[in-house]
């Protein structure tokens, strides 16, 4: 038989769970770990990528919940299910790759980190990140 407390403590439980879940805090998400929005970098600069709530793959094999980084340079995000393009402002890193040096001329830059499946799909502008940063 359960007792008062032992009911009152599975709801508390219940309730911030659920609470937690509609807060997004198992959501999906990508951030970039370095460089930080408005940083002033020289090139070459490093580039970080982190995901949380899915796993970082190779291309190749589409495996549910994973896929790995594309990096877009002054390019918008990819609408979901679309293919990230292969050209020079849309860095894949298939090998799974979570880090790169990127070599930049100075100016004014806009980078959108993508999250694609294995077939370069993109998971939409809920799965990528925009920073701005400046090359001196």
């Amino acid at each position: 038989m359960i007792t008062a407390t032992q009911m009152v403590g599975r709801l508390v439980a219940a309730t911030l769970i659920s609470a937690s879940v509609a807060a997004g805090a198992f959501a999906q998400s990508v951030s970039f770990v370095e460089p930080a929005d408005g940083a002033v970098v020289s090139s070459p600069f490093k580039v970080k990528f982190a995901v949380s709530g899915m796993d970082v793959k190779p291309a190749g094999e589409i495996v549910a919940k994973s896929g790995h980084h594309h990096l877009l340079i002054n390019a918008e995000p990819v609408k979901a299910g679309e293919s990230v393009p292969f050209d020079a402002t849309h860095l894949h890193f298939g090998k799974g790759q979570t880090e790169t040096d990127v070599t930049l001329p100075p100016g004014a830059y806009t980078l959108t980190m993508q999250f694609a499946n294995g077939a370069h799909q993109s998971y939409g502008p809920e799965m990528s990140k925009t920073i701005k940063v400046t090359v001196k």
